[in-house]
């Protein structure tokens, strides 16, 4: 327990511990249990049940109801990421971490770094983020941005175990408020953008911001998007050293005269000292940040940019971001993962600049999320795409038909053509059939994720799986047939769908 400072111990001295829990069901004979204050949870009240399992002794915020010995800590999240380091050796302190924090491109900026650094020094790295984590080349599966603290400091143990010298993580807000990177030292803290996303937990921009900036209290250096309106307020009382990067000329690396072509960005990357010319294979105006993020880091780190810029060449893009879909076809389907209005406007913008055909939008919102960005996703969504199709995301707990009903007036507004299908199976299956020869099909929200949280539970969805298998039908269909058929298929469901939310009380009209 030295690890705790502002503690009060109602616990023996010699206590003996076994090991660290967070979750009641998971607690040990000998086990220390923290009580973490949640959202829709108290951990206080799972005290009883870690006792039952053996717990040795609780860590919370308030006096336990439950007769067994406890530790009185002002903040559990805290007293946890500190424990946790300690437990396991603190294993931060034998690597260099670099943190990667911002609203989009959190996840490719990762990937990124980590591969020229494994290009560049011949390093094994390794990573914690959203698609997964990974120590060196073995694959550890993930459900959120960041793990809780256990987690976190638990895989950086298995890197020094493994022989990694550097670890790169995303570094979500809800991570940074809730303390699970606490007592790690970030030789490298990196800021993509901030744009709008988890207003309904943060409330405001200003404290979303807030909340980012938080990653900066821990790292030596700075390397942020200086064409950010945030970033100023970003890094108010960071005094270190910092390396902004954008397009601007101001900037200490700049993106200059960037060519976006069809499957990749070409630019020459230039410092005051410096400039080289190199392309990311990943298409768009978002790539060229996340490819200017990754340079700067790795600089910072000591790469030299010419060699840093030769690596970037090598580098292969992430699952789910951009992703485009093997398949035998006269038009092409993309998979990504955007789930924000600048997410959705990043990925529509760049399929828009190299369609020759029409460019087919399907996209849903969050349930149980912020639901001011659902209007403006519908508005982005409408004006960047030449085809709707409004569907569900992961709609979690709410009425789908509520979520689609906030997004639909939006869409309304437009001339451009929808449909809203409520079942995502069904309104891909459509899109596909819309789609004609050179269209470009965007399937928007889903990215890496293999499933669909409906209520409380995660159901199989792999869009990947899903695209081959509605093509494979329509490919098995006569032609004429398929068309007469399909003409009127699509149009009740369409129809059928507007009519549930007219059921449901949420449009008006014929």
């Amino acid at each position: 327990m030295s690890a705790l400072e502002d503690k009060t111990v109602h616990a023996p001295p010699d206590l003996i511990v076994s090991g660290l829990a967070l979750d009641s069901r998971k607690v040990e004979e000998g086990f220390l249990f923290f009580a973490l204050p949640g959202e829709k949870e108290d951990g206080g009240e799972f005290i009883a049940e870690a006792k039952a399992r053996g717990a040795a002794c609780a860590v919370c915020e308030h006096p336990p109801e439950t007769e067994i010995p406890y530790i009185l800590v002002p903040d559990a999240h805290k007293a946890l990421a500190l424990c946790a380091a300690v437990w396991y050796g603190t294993p931060a302190g034998k690597l260099t971490v670099v943190g990667v924090t911002g609203t989009n491109g959190k996840t490719t900026t990762t990937y990124l770094i980590k591969q020229l650094l494994e290009r560049t020094k011949g390093a094994k790295v390794g990573l914690i983020g959203t698609n997964q984590n990974l120590i060196s080349d073995k694959t550890i599966p993930t459900d959120r941005t960041t793990p809780d603290a256990l987690t976190v400091q638990r895989l950086l143990a298995q890197m020094v175990d493994a022989g990694c010298t550097y670890a790169v993580m995303e570094v979500s807000s809800h991570a940074l408020m809730q303390s699970r990177v606490e007592g790690i030292r970030f030789r490298v803290g990196v800021f993509t953008n901030l744009t709008q996303d988890h207003l309904d937990y943060h409330g405001t921009m200003e404290a979303y911001c807030d909340a980012k900036s938080r990653l900066f209290d821990q790292c030596d250096i700075a390397c942020v998007n200086g064409d950010d309106a945030w970033t100023e307020r970003l890094l108010a009382r960071f005094t270190s050293e910092r390396i902004t990067f954008g397009q601007g000329m101001t900037n200490d690396l700049v993106g200059w005269r960037a060519r976006y072509e069809n499957d990749c960005v070409r630019f020459t990357a230039c410092t005051d000292f410096d400039h080289e010319e190199t392309r990311i294979g990943i298409p768009g105006g978002f790539s060229l940040y996340n490819a200017l993020a990754a340079l700067s880091a790795v600089q910072a780190l000591g790469v030299p940019l010419s060699d840093a810029a030769k690596a970037l060449t090598e580098c292969v893009g992430v699952k789910g971001r951009c992703e485009v879909v093997p398949l035998d076809a006269p038009f092409t389907v993309i998979i990504d993962y955007a789930h924000t209005p600048d997410g959705l406007k990043n990925i529509l913008s760049t399929v828009c600049g190299f369609a020759d055909g029409r460019v087919i939008a399907l996209f849903g919102c969050g349930g149980d999320r912020d639901k001011t960005k659902r209007p403006r996703m519908g508005r982005i969504a409408a004006a960047l795409s030449d085809f709707v199709v409004l569907t569900s995301d992961n709609p979690r707990t709410e009425d789908p038909y509520t979520i689609l009903r906030d997004v639909l007036p939006a869409i309304l507004e437009s001339r451009t053509p929808f449909a809203v299908i409520e079942n995502r199976r069904e309104a891909i299956g459509f899109a596909l059939h819309e789609a004609k020869e050179s269209d470009v099909v965007v399937l928007c929200g889903k990215g890496h994720e293999t499933y669909q949280e409906i209520g409380t539970i995660k159901y199989h969805l792999d869009e990947r799986e899903v695209v081959r298998e509605r093509f494979a039908q329509v490919q098995r269909k006569d032609a004429a047939d398929a068309a007469k058929e399909n003409e009127h298929e699509d149009h009740h469901c369409l129809h059928t769908e507007l009519r549930g939310l007219r059921d449901h009380g949420k449009i008006s009209g014929p």
